[in-house]
């Protein structure tokens, strides 16, 4: 269980700091249309990139671990509410899986603590 609890850990770390670094990327014209839709300016998006980044790493750390988990489910759910209102149902629920990712990683607790 450590070794899936592990590399879920690590997937989980790399699309957060990668959706961190890509916030501060110029948006292409899907990426631009999306955050529209969403109701998220320009301005914004470098907070949102800040944020997703230290969330990934705060993961692992085993102090952090849990509300690491907790801030990138909290994200995930934002982000599905902002699609649903927005009536965009797809987006909301190609969402699920992601939000299954930290819920998961919580209920396997940290996996390099011996």
């Amino acid at each position: 269980m450590k070794i899936v609890a592990s590399i879920l850990l690590l997937v989980s770390a790399f699309l957060s700091v990668k959706h961190g670094w890509d916030a501060f990327q110029p948006a292409n014209g899907e990426q631009a249309k999306m955050l529209a839709n969403l109701g998220i300016t320009k301005s914004a998006m470098p907070f949102f990139g800040v944020f997703s980044i230290l969330v990934g790493l705060m993961l692992f750390f085993p102090q952090t671990f849990f509300i690491g988990n907790v801030l990138n489910a909290v994200t995930i759910v934002l982000i599905m509410a902002l699609s649903l209102r927005a009536g965009d149902y797809k987006m909301a629920l190609i969402e699920i899986p992601f939000l299954a990712l930290p819920l998961l990683l919580i209920w396997l607790k940290y996996p390099f603590r011996f």
